[in-house]
């Protein structure tokens, strides 16, 4: 069986297509796993692994552990808030005294960049980046690439808009990587206050009206206003926002065409998108939810196929 290129899933901008392409083959087989009445398998069960969260987290944390339960692996979670953290202790020394405990893997989310590229160079165990501050989310800009690719059949060649506030979004930056690394043409739209100024270098093209953005793609991807990273106002008023950059149902049925929705949640129901636009059959928000959890079985998987080779 081919393996991955990379010990560690850091940031999509590490992986090569053929890891994507790896990923998605070995998440099709979860997927199919997770819809039989026993959803578990074996494969894991030697393997033990702590999800580290310094920084809030309900789906991503959840996602993880239903994931790594559904593997058969030993799990350990572990909080920030409730840990010796609080008393000063390092990173460094917070996860090696988890990993003297025989762990292998390591799950982390971190609000400062980078954190799980430090710890990779620093720990000797396997790291799966689930959130660095606003640098990346690689977990999530594969399951939102490979639920493109379930609902149209291929991610190459499709035109995708990314929504919203991307300036403090690491869930953009990793769908970005992940769609071009597939052959999918990216526009990001949004406040221009809200739109990082290297963005195009990255290949990427603006688009400040979200009509001509929606009329342009076959998928939207709306992002939620990070409020909790701001410490500035961006934009008048979160009234203002939705009227500008919301999408409601009348504006969907208003295009010449159906488009895909998506949203990497948590939805800020009103502001984003409306209510009638999450629950509607042009979403796949729910099944986004449901291959998280199979394309984090396969992201878990194949880095602990190699650490047990």
């Amino acid at each position: 069986m081919s393996e991955l290129t990379v010990n560690h899933l850091l940031g999509i901008k590490y992986l090569q297509k053929s890891d994507i392409d790896l990923i998605f083959e070995t998440a099709d087989h979860f997927k199919e796993v997770i819809n039989r009445p026993i959803k578990k398998v074996p494969s894991l069960r030697d393997v033990t692994i702590a999800n580290i969260f310094f920084e809030n987290s309900t789906r991503t944390k959840l996602s993880f552990e239903l994931a790594q339960k559904r593997l058969s692996a030993d799990v350990i979670s572990f909080s920030a808030a409730q840990s010796s953290v609080k008393k000063g202790e390092t990173l460094i020394d917070t996860v090696n005294n988890i990993l003297s405990m025989k762990v292998d893997m390591v799950v982390m989310r971190h609000a400062h960049p980078g954190a799980a590229y430090f710890l990779s160079q620093n720990v000797k165990a396997s790291i799966i980046n689930a959130g660095d501050g606003a640098h990346e989310h690689p977990t999530q800009g594969l399951l939102d690439s490979y639920s493109i690719r379930e609902k149209l059949g291929e991610v190459g060649g499709k035109k995708v808009v990314i929504v919203g506030d991307i300036l403090h979004s690491r869930v953009a930056l990793s769908n970005i990587y992940a769609l071009q690394m597939q052959g999918a043409e990216v526009k990001v739209c949004g406040p221009k206050t809200l739109i990082p100024k290297y963005i195009e270098s990255l290949g990427v093209t603006v688009e400040s009206n979200l009509r001509k953005a929606l009329e342009w793609c076959d998928v939207a991807n709306m992002l939620r206003v990070q409020n909790e990273r701001m410490d500035v106002n961006y934009f008048p008023s979160t009234r203002e926002y939705a009227q500008q950059y919301g999408v409601d149902k009348n504006l969907l049925n208003s295009l010449d065409k159906e488009i895909v929705i998506m949203h990497p949640g948590p939805i800020n129901r009103g502001v984003e998108i409306t209510s009638e636009v999450a629950d509607s059959n042009q979403s796949v928000i729910l099944d986004q939810v449901e291959n998280g959890v199979a394309i984090r079985m396969a992201v878990i998987y194949l880095l602990a196929s190699k650490i047990q080779s």
